[in-house]
């Protein structure tokens, strides 16, 4: 009996020593990201003995629908990747809970505004990279033109981007002198151009209260903005349905406005001709969109100190460095950049850390941001084809304040006027 109870107390003090499970579902990514990713699960569960994480990646294409149908029957793991502009729709919906009170303050400290997604001023989600919103151009070929580098300290005022490629286009070298990644659809166009917006000093929604799209979005400033999108199709310095997304790399076009996820193929491509640039100044300096992919703590999570021990771990500086090793991305913090060859001072990518660390601008912090990012697509589409700027504008604020109206205003409280529509 003596012999049972002991082997019993043994197999009871095995099972209570096996670490707990902690779930992960992210979405399939590029090669190097995953095994990148794989590496890191590997590491993480090397290093201590109480967590034992999991992984379950699903296809890109059905990712989103995959956590939508979970959620809806409490089937979400305990750590889910988000694509940051979303999460305020999660929080909202009481899917992920606060981080606020699991990670430690000297962490989250360390992240730049790209490596963090918040709604009503919490914490819900946290990064490991971000990329860059820029200008490309050839050295040579602005040279040619007698054309200036922009820097940091001077950017391209949108007046003088203007010019330049009204110069690009007399000179027949280039029959659209702009190429403006015309190929991507959907959030791309959001994240490509709202800035745009903020660098004139107008914006999607009124940041102060997440209610307020009148006036904002199809405000003088903004207004002005529309125009000169438009112009750039209507004048030709701009192809508004181009065939491919080469116009660039073929020398066809004098500048790209793309993002610096093209920095490593281009580097390879270009060499020492290849110049990065800030985006175009509308008035308010250049701005540039922030955050990608992030990772966040269901609510019903039945392991939070688990999950969040591994968060923590993916948000260390020296992960973060192995994921930028990996993938090319930018580190979002100055301690994981310095542990890099590319963007440490004085790498040879530097200036696209800078470019983030000082340019990067979130999207709006709002549920509302997926209805928001689909007006604006629709409005940026109609002014592509020619619609009156004016017009454009005000049914992109109709739609969104009656998308916030439906939502009552999605826990930001409703205003009389939105409440009333």
């Amino acid at each position: 009996m003596k012999a049972a109870a002991a082997l019993l107390a043994l197999a009871a003090a095995q099972a209570m020593a096996a670490p707990q499970e902690v779930t992960v579902w992210r979405h399939d990514t590029g090669d190097a990201e995953m095994a990148a990713s794989k590496a890191m699960v590997e590491r993480f569960n090397r290093s201590q003995d109480k967590w034992k994480v999991t992984v379950q990646a699903i296809p890109q294409g059905s990712y989103t629908e995959a956590i939508t149908a979970a959620s809806m029957v409490g089937q979400l793991p305990c750590v889910v990747a988000i694509d940051q502009p979303t999460v305020p729709n999660f929080a909202w919906a009481g899917h992920v809970q606060p981080l606020d009170g699991l990670l430690p303050r000297a962490s989250v400290a360390r992240l730049m505004p790209g490596g963090k997604g918040t709604y009503k001023e919490k914490l819900y989600s946290v990064g490991q990279f971000d990329v860059v919103l820029l200008l490309y151009a050839r050295r040579s070929q602005l040279q040619a033109l007698g054309v200036r580098i922009a820097t940091v300290d001077q950017p391209y005022t949108a007046e003088e981007l203007h010019a330049i490629l009204q110069r690009a286009k007399a000179s027949k070298r280039f029959r659209f002198p702009l190429d403006l990644n015309g190929r991507a659809k959907g959030e791309w166009v959001s994240y490509g151009f709202s800035p745009w917006l903020q660098s004139a000093g107008a914006d999607l929604i009124d940041r102060t209260g997440y209610l307020r799209v009148d006036g904002v979005l199809n405000s003088p400033a903004a207004l002005g903005v529309a125009r000169y999108y438009s112009r750039l199709f209507k004048e030709k310095l701009a192809e508004r349905n181009p065939a491919d997304e080469r116009g660039f790399e073929q020398g066809r076009s004098l500048l790209q406005y793309t993002g610096s996820w093209k920095a490593r193929e281009y580097a390879a491509r270009f060499g020492d001709d290849l110049v990065a640039m800030p985006p175009p100044d509308f008035g308010a300096g250049p701005k540039a969109g922030a955050a990608s992919w992030q990772w966040a703590v269901t609510r019903n999570c039945p392991a939070p100190q688990g999950a969040a021990a591994f968060v923590d771990f993916l948000i260390s500086p020296a992960e973060m460095a192995a994921m930028s090793r990996a993938t090319g991305l930018i580190p979002v913090s100055e301690e994981a950049a310095a542990l890099t060859e590319h963007y440490r001072p004085g790498g040879d990518w530097r200036i696209y850390f800078d470019f983030a660390a000082r340019y990067a601008t979130p999207r709006p912090a709002t549920p509302a941001y997926p209805a928001i990012s689909a007006a604006f697509e629709k409005t940026m589409s109609d002014l592509r084809s020619g619609k009156d700027a004016a017009e454009a504008l005000d049914e992109a604020v109709e739609a969104i304040e009656r998308n916030i109206a439906r939502n009552h205003g999605y826990g930001f409280g409703a205003r009389k006027e939105v409440a009333s529509q």
